[in-house]
Order: C-alpha cells, then sequence, then structure tokens
C-alpha cells in the first residue's frame, strides 16, 4: 500500500516523540479508562463567569465579586481581585473608583452577565486550544441563583457558536443543604442544558463536575455516605461524574478527610487540586514524583480517568517567572502520560490564577492600585500571553507537538526571530472556515514547520485568517509547506483580503496561483509593496494541484 503524505507525516511525527521521550519512564503510559471525548483528552478551563455591576441588568444589581463589599465600588480599599483584567475587547465595561490606568484611560471593569463578555471569552478559548469549560455553580438557593441562572444560558449560548463545550461543575463549598439541593437543582434547572449540541459529553453521557468532597475544613462537612449517595444519584440520571478533590486524595492526609477513597473511586474522572500547593518550578517537579506519578498510576488501576490540574501562579505573589511555572507543569504532565488537563483557571482574577488577557504593564493597571500586571518580573508579555501558552502546552499534551522542556511560546508576540522585521502572525489567535482531523488553523503560527492547516477536503473555496491584534500596515505574506521532499511540488490559487472588524473584508490582493516546490523549500512570498492595513489578514484558496484542499504550516505576516 502506498504511503500517503498525511501517513508519512505522521509516521514522522510519532518517531521524533519518541526520540524526545528517550530516557523517560513514562509510569502513566498505560491505557486510559476512557476513550477520547470532550473531557479525556482535551484541556478543560475552570470558568467563573461571577462577576457583575451595577447597571449591568442582572437581578444582583452589584458588583459581585469585584470588590469586599459589593454594594461599593471597587477601589483600593475595597479590592479582592489580585489582577487587573484587560478589557479592551469588551463593548460594555462600567466605571469603578479607582485612579485612572497609567495611561490615562479610565479604570473600568467588566461584566459576565454581559452575552459580549461571555462571547469574548469564549472566542479566546476556541482560539487557543480551550477545549471545554467547566461552569461553576456554587449554592443557587440565595440572592445569587438568579444571575447565575442566566449567566448558565449565556454559556450555552456561546459556547454554541463558538464550537467549544461546557458542563456544571458544582463547587459544593459551604452549601448546607446539598445533598437533597443539588439533585433538585440538577432536576429542575441544570439538566435542561444537556440538550444542547455544546454540553460535554464523555463516554456518551452527560458530564457533571462536584468539586469539594472530603476536603478536610468545615466548609465540606459531609461523611463519606453523604458523598456516595450523591454520586450514585448523578450515576443513576445518566451522567459521567467528574470529581474535584483534595490534592491527597489518595492518602486520605493534610488537605484530605481519611476514610473517603471509596469516596473518590466512585467518580469517573479525579481533579486533584493544586492552587496553593505549588508556587515555583521546584515544586512542580517535587509534586511530578510524589502526586502525579502514584495519582496516575492509581487512576489506572481503578479504571478512573485523570485530569491534574495546571495553573499560571499567583500574579501577586510572582510565582509565573513570564510562563515557565506554568510550562514546566505541561511539561511534567506529559511526560508522565496524563491525557487530560483542567486549567486553573480561566477567570480567576481573585486568586491570581486567571489565562484570559491581562493587564501588561503598569500603564494598563490603575495608578496607586499595588496591582502588578504581567511584567513584573521584567519580562514583557502581551495580554494574551497564557492563552497561547495554554494553546501550545495543550498541543504537547495531545501529541501535536514533541515533548519539550523548554517553553516555545514567546512572551511578546512576533518576538522570536525575524530580526528588526518580526513575523506579525506568530502564535496570534487564527480561524479558519473549516479543517480536516487535527490539522487545525494553530498549526499555521506555531513556529513549527511540520504542523500545518488543512481545510476540508473538495469543498473549495475555503479561508484561513489570523487575528494581528491591532490593525498595522503590512507588505508581505510567507507561506509555507512541510519541508518533506514526501509533499511534493504544488500550485496553490490564493486571494489575500483584509479587515478592520473580523467581519467585512476587502481585497488586499487579488487572487493568484503561487507554487510550493520542496526543492526551494516549499515557500512562496506574496508581497504587495504598497502595504496594507489590516487587523485581520484572510487568505482564501480556490484550487491547489497537490491536493484538494488549502493547506499551510506556516502563514507569517510581515510590515516589510
Amino acid at each position: 500500500m502506498a504511503v500517503s503524505r498525511r501517513t508519512f507525516l505522521s509516521t514522522v511525527s510519532a518517531g521524533a516523540a519518541g526520540v524526545a521521550l528517550g530516557g523517560l519512564a513514562l509510569p502513566g503510559s498505560a491505557r486510559a479508562a476512557s476513550p477520547a471525548g470532550d473531557v479525556v483528552g482535551k484541556v478543560t478551563v475552570g470558568y467563573q463567569g461571577w462577576f457583575a455591576c451595577p447597571g449591568d441588568g442582572a437581578p444582583i444589581d452589584a458588583w459581585w465579586h469585584w470588590s469586599q463589599n459589593w454594594s461599593q465600588a471597587p477601589s483600593p480599599s475595597n479590592n479582592v481581585i489580585k489582577a487587573w483584567p484587560d478589557s479592551r475587547d469588551f463593548t460594555a465595561t462600567y466605571p469603578t473608583a479607582y485612579a485612572n490606568l497609567g495611561n490615562g484611560s479610565p479604570a473600568t471593569l467588566f461584566s459576565s452577565y454581559d452575552q459580549q463578555t461571555i462571547d469574548t471569552h469564549f472566542t479566546w478559548m476556541q482560539q487557543n486550544g480551550c477545549d471545554t469549560a467547566a461552569l461553576q455553580r456554587f449554592d443557587p438557593n440565595g440572592s445569587e441563583g438568579p444571575t447565575r441562572n442566566a449567566i448558565t444560558a449565556r454559556v450555552r449560548s456561546s459556547a454554541e457558536a463558538h464550537g467549544v463545550k461546557f458542563y456544571v461543575m458544582y463547587d459544593v463549598s459551604g452549601w448546607t443543604n446539598m445533598q437533597s439541593e443539588i439533585k433538585t437543582d440538577w432536576t429542575n434547572l441544570m439538566s435542561q442544558h444537556t440538550a444542547s449540541s455544546a454540553y460535554a459529553r464523555q463516554n456518551g453521557k452527560p458530564v457533571v463536575g462536584i468539586w469539594g468532597f472530603g476536603f478536610n475544613d468545615a466548609n465540606h462537612p459531609w461523611d463519606p455516605s453523604a458523598c456516595s449517595d450523591v454520586i450514585s444519584w448523578f450515576k443513576s440520571q445518566g451522567c459521567y461524574v467528574m470529581g474535584g478533590v483534595p490534592t491527597w486524595w489518595r492518602t486520605g492526609t493534610s488537605d484530605s478527610r481519611a476514610g473517603y477513597l471509596g469516596v473518590y473511586h466512585s467518580f469517573d474522572m479525579l481533579s486533584p487540586w493544586m492552587v496553593g500547593r505549588i508556587g515555583t518550578v521546584s515544586d512542580v517537579d517535587w509534586f511530578y514524583s510524589n502526586a502525579t506519578v502514584p495519582d496516575l498510576a492509581d487512576c489506572n488501576a481503578n479504571g478512573i480517568d485523570y485530569q491534574p490540574c495546571v495553573l499560571p501562579g499567583d500574579l501577586s505573589a510572582r510565582q509565573r517567572a513570564h510562563g515557565d511555572f506554568m510550562w514546566r507543569q505541561f511539561y511534567d504532565m506529559t511526560r508522565a502520560g496524563v491525557q487530560s488537563l483542567y486549567i486553573s483557571m480561566f477567570d480567576e482574577f481573585g486568586e491570581g490564577n486567571q489565562i484570559a488577557r491581562t493587564a501588561e504593564n503598569q500603564s494598563q493597571v490603575p495608578a496607586g492600585s499595588g496591582l502588578l500586571a504581567l511584567d513584573e518580573d521584567g519580562t514583557a508579555c502581551s495580554s494574551d500571553y497564557y492563552l497561547r501558552l495554554t494553546a501550545d502546552g495543550g498541543k504537547m499534551l495531545k501529541g501535536q507537538t514533541a515533548l519539550t522542556a523548554t517553553r516555545p511560546t514567546q512572551p511578546v508576540v512576533g518576538s522570536g526571530g525575524g530580526g528588526s522585521d518580526p513575523d506579525l502572525a506568530l502564535h496570534q489567535p487564527v480561524s479558519d472556515s473549516g479543517h480536516t482531523q487535527v490539522y487545525v488553523a494553530g498549526n499555521a503560527v506555531d513556529g513549527d514547520p511540520n504542523t500545518y492547516w488543512e481545510s476540508i477536503d473538495n469543498a473549495f473555496p475555503q479561508w484561513l485568517q489570523v487575528d494581528l491584534g491591532s490593525a498595522v500596515t503590512t507588505r508581505r505574506i510567507v507561506l509555507t509547506l512541510p519541508p518533506s521532499t514526501a509533499w511534493g511540488a504544488r500550485t496553490q490559487t490564493i486571494q489575500v483580503l483584509g479587515s478592520s472588524d473580523g467581519t467585512n473584508f476587502s481585497t488586499i490582493l487579488a487572487s493568484a496561483g503561487y507554487l510550493f516546490d520542496p526543492a526551494t523549500g516549499n515557500t512562496a512570498t506574496i508581497a504587495y509593496p504598497g502595504g496594507a492595513t489590516a487587523r485581520y489578514v484572510r487568505l482564501l484558496f480556490t484550487a491547489n494541484t497537490g491536493w484538494p484542499a488549502g493547506q499551510a504550516s506556516g502563514f507569517s505576516v510581515y510590515a516589510t
């Protein structure tokens, strides 16, 4: 049987991965309890969605989770957050009592009640490899309930629109009548969302998360029988049940009550909590040996799926080390053989562990607030840096890129090379009209010449688009295909379009044929010396003599 170009590249990738893993023990290499689904084999992000502001229309009508006293505007003396969000992509924000930002702009905050806010968050997820969002749901029976219910509906809408999965994760902390009320809430309110095409399913079952059983504190007082009853009840409703459990669940010590191992083993998936447990790269390696490896072995032995946490680090405690702390976690989880990850968290500005866009420097932070920005250790970082880091970590986890202890993600887009003319598209958000199998749009801007985007086959026209972050003037695009001679020469017919808003496009260059020849590096340069100003640059593919789809392993955009 002839080797197709896709089979050839898969073989090469597998070989490269084998070399990278050489000499490493892979204690978790046994088969997982479940095949890939919406949580197994995926990157899940914890999503609070619990911020509100007076004037946003939310029933709670308060500065929900933005300040200590919700009835008063956030200020340096009425503050509960550890980092300041980058709110430039939100159409509605709300004035606070903080001083202006360092650049003179008003200090405003977003509301999770606004649909456009959640749409923006889910756009970021879709663009950065966040497969599934676990929507946190606390005791819904008090004054917060109506707002939480409305936000759940908005999350469902955004998930459906952006191709991201979601599920309900109950955080039972402090929920006095949890054992009975959680069942009523699921039956009467939350179960209706499982009808959504975006609701996460694993092994054909809707996913439900329960976070907080077995923790050794007064906020989680239930005995093992009560916990087992709730888990059994959800399973009887046909659900796949994920458990957010203490760090030391397996030993029943420290943050875990003793005598709960049977409870933990009754979950379909376990996700041990890590926030507050690690803060340095050496901590990460210690937990790799003492928690991750034996935890995974226990889960494999008991037919349980394993989804450990990865966190960017508390910005206020200067834990992040411009991404090295988070990348070490991705590396250790991948070399252990972990298949699924839980990012703690997407929008947790209260803990300072958010990956959502965050103030880059003091010009984007309220003056005199004392809050740090992403450049706190002297390394400039773009506001979306930890989203891009998550995307690259997810690719390594899924075997789409080789295992590497060296973080490939550059803190600032375009800082990875090119001298005075950086690649403006490198690691930027990308989208497409569609793709085949694992040949996703992000492969075209990841800096790896061997990964590539391929559109849906036999369905021209198809497009590939990059978001440069702001409107810039560009004059040159360089497209590449993988350098392997197995690809063969081909000509692709491409039109170049530009847009300021991602909706209305105009032609930068008319459709033309571009030759890709492995004898000359499989590279094509598209030049327009007069320049074109756009935030979004789109390539429209209408033909390919070598394969019935658009293809690109590199999509680079330059100002000169």
